[in-house]
């Protein structure tokens, strides 16, 4: 393999002679045959020896090797001198972390971290039960709920102990206001932690597991409903983002099937993610989309462009990723778009059109799509079910948006009436 990977004789000879050679060359074969790339696995092969060397590893087969330990020998190679060392020390001493913990990890010689469940783990794991049993809320939802109460109580500090029932209000009050400072929360996010918390020791409380009130004393600030007006990019803008994309490079393939079926569909980052590929019928020319929210499907027709984008994706710049989803990453190992990266996507492409934007993420071209239906004349009740709207008040603020109808509203000759 060596042979194939180095043009070099004195590399080739120096990967032979290494130790491990037997590991090595079959950690290797296994990023080969995931489709990594003939330079990647130079870059592997490379790092392997030197964490062989490092950490001695032939000297002692069999032993697990401790984080800390890879840790240590990480920064200490990194602080020598060599003429492979072009990129910095600190990402050095990154990629050598990286690449020691996933080879480590195959070979079965990489030590486990201690077990250390968070102290009101199984409280918030049969709260999170009775979300999905009693109100049928989506595994996303109960998963955010969650997240947000732990956090929380992450900020109480070791006076709490592993009991809810020593909690004061004070506590709480000081360890929300804590983690609200931490996140820069807006009104309405506060008002949103509030009432998770509020719910969480709702049922706390019914298990006994607190002190009663501690739910009633938690206050939230007062947020007027339709307060806001929901801003994202204009439909020009809209239409300027999509021209980016129209190159022939895969980045450039991918990203604008994914800005046409945020804009065209209104569709959230979750709902994006997780279209398979049996969701997409060709004969019939459907979409299938799955709502994370309410659990529900809903099938829309499949627009031309979008179809064409779509295949074109999938023919030319989509990987060969035994996968169901539709979109993957782009390089190994290969595995399913994350939220994250279509947000990172989103955010460049629109950015690069209006550096001011407010909001710039997937959800931007959401509110986008919704505008710009209310501007064609669409009611509300079908821009309600173009969304997935299952009340009429998410929609409703779009009402506000229109300025232009509400002038007109404004000019009307009443007559006598006044």
């Amino acid at each position: 393999m060596f042979e194939q990977l180095f043009d070099r004789p004195t590399t080739v000879a120096q990967q032979w002679a290494g130790p491990l050679l037997e590991e090595r060359l079959r950690y290797l074969s296994h990023l080969a045959e995931q489709g990594v790339a003939r330079h990647g696995l130079q870059v592997r092969a490379y790092y392997l020896l030197m964490v062989a060397q490092c950490l001695r590893l032939a000297e002692r087969p069999a032993e697990l090797i401790s984080h800390a330990e890879i840790e240590r020998q990480a920064h200490l190679w990194a602080q020598q001198p060599g003429p492979r060392k072009v990129i910095g020390s600190e990402r050095q001493r990154v990629r050598f972390l990286r690449h020691a913990n996933q080879w480590l990890q195959f070979c079965g010689r990489l030590q486990p971290l201690p077990d250390t469940p968070h102290r009101y783990a199984q409280m918030i794991a049969a709260f999170a039960d009775s979300l999905g049993r009693e109100k049928g809320l989506a595994p996303s939802t109960i998963r955010a709920r969650g997240s947000m109460v732990r956090r929380v109580l992450n900020r109480l500090g070791s006076t709490a102990g592993d009991s809810l029932g020593t909690i004061t209000v004070t506590q709480l009050d000081e360890a929300l206001a804590e983690q609200v400072a931490a996140g820069g929360y807006s009104r309405a996010t506060v008002q949103d932690c509030v009432s998770k918390l509020r719910a969480f020791f709702c049922y706390a409380e019914m298990c006994q597991w607190c002190r009663p009130g501690l739910a009633a004393a938690l206050k939230a600030p007062r947020v007027f409903a339709q307060g806001a007006i929901p801003v994202g990019p204009t439909w020009h803008e809209v239409q300027q983002a999509l021209a980016l994309t129209n190159g022939d490079q895969p980045a450039d393939i991918r990203d604008h099937a994914l800005l046409l079926l945020l804009a065209v569909y209104g569709l959230r980052a979750g709902e994006v993610v997780r279209i398979r590929l049996s969701d997409l019928d060709w004969e019939q020319e459907r979409l299938t989309v799955r709502r994370p929210k309410s659990g529900r499907s809903q099938i829309y027709p499949l627009s031309r462009v979008v179809g064409a984008a779509l295949i074109r994706y999938l023919r030319e710049a989509r990987p060969p990723a035994p996968l169901r989803e539709v979109f993957v990453s782009r390089h190994p190992p290969f595995r399913p778009i994350h939220r994250c990266t279509l947000h990172l996507i989103v955010a460049r492409r629109l950015r690069a059109v209006n550096p001011a934007l407010a909001h710039y993420g997937p959800h931007a071209l959401r509110h986008a799509n919704a505008t710009h239906l209310l501007e064609q004349g669409l009611s509300l009740k079908e821009i309600a079910d173009h969304l997935g709207h299952r009340h009429p008040d998410t929609t409703r603020i779009y009402a506000k948006v229109n300025l232009a109808q509400l002038r007109q509203v404004a000019d009307l000759d009443l007559g006598g009436l006044l």
